[in-house]
């Protein structure tokens, strides 16, 4: 099949943890022209688990440490309950998926990120070099779409927690190998705000220029910074468009774009 674009799609906590939102997101997705694939997170419900089964959830700046006993919650969870989850949703409405860790089809290799300066345990991180173009293609021409979760794995036997930003990233510079392809971070705010409170702020463009204006005057800060730095890189290496958006707006044009220039 000659694919002309590939949609990437990544959906985080906010929308997984609503029943109705993600219901809400699953027929948007659906709708969507074309071959897609959709990476997703799910944070929250690992932490709610974790608590559950009386496991400490440690954070360092932000991110999740990952011992033994997380990296099997976390796994459980991604690649397990919620990944599962999603793919019997878009079942339902028409849309053929197949689910995956990165160590199915050894579709994403990673490598265990070093212990220092911060030992974050059983984390990955990914060259985008490691991602299996190939099978992608194989199943976007066979009209299925790939539901890719966060966990990844390192070639010899081990499992790896990577971010899920990183993850989409990766798959989208893997796709643009294949056809132009578009990137979409899907979270609650309607884009990138100048005001936090001000859902009308959207910053409609930030370039590399700008991201570095936005994180100097402290209007860019905590998790936004890795999502945009994630999101510059791929434009680097090849993604035709980054958009981040609120889930509802997947087949509109509003949201932040993100560029080199």
């Amino acid at each position: 099949m000659d694919i002309k674009k590939i949609n990437v799609v990544k959906i985080g906590g906010n929308v997984i943890d609503d029943p109705a939102a993600l219901a809400d997101f699953i027929n948007i997705f659906s709708n969507l022209e074309g071959p897609k694939v959709l990476v997703h997170g799910g944070g929250k419900e690992a932490t709610r688990l974790s608590k559950a089964m009386g496991i400490e959830t440690l954070m360092i700046e932000g991110r999740r440490v990952t011992d033994r006993s997380t990296l099997d919650i976390v796994t459980m969870t991604y690649a397990g309950l919620i990944n599962k989850r999603i793919v019997a949703m878009l079942q339902s409405v028409g849309c053929n998926a197949l689910g995956f860790s990165g160590a199915d089809g050894n579709i994403i290799k990673a490598s265990r990120r070093p212990a220092k300066p911060i030992d974050y345990g059983f984390v990955g991180d990914i060259d985008p070099k490691d991602v299996d173009d190939s099978l992608i293609k194989i199943l976007l021409d066979a009209g299925i779409t790939p539901v890719v979760c966060a966990i990844c794995h390192d070639g010899k036997g081990t499992l790896l927690n990577c971010n899920a930003d990183s993850v989409a990233a990766a798959v989208a510079i893997g796709c643009s190998r294949l056809a132009p392809t578009v990137l979409t971070y899907c979270f609650e705010k309607a884009g990138v705000l100048e005001d936090v409170d001000d859902e009308n702020s959207v910053i409609s463009l930030i370039t590399e220029d700008k991201f570095k204006e936005l994180k100097d005057n402290g209007t860019i800060v905590k998790g936004m910074i890795p999502k945009i730095t994630n999101a510059l890189d791929s434009a680097s290496k090849g993604v035709s468009e980054v958009r981040i958006c609120k889930a509802e707006a997947l087949h509109s044009d509003s949201g932040t774009i993100i560029r080199l220039s």
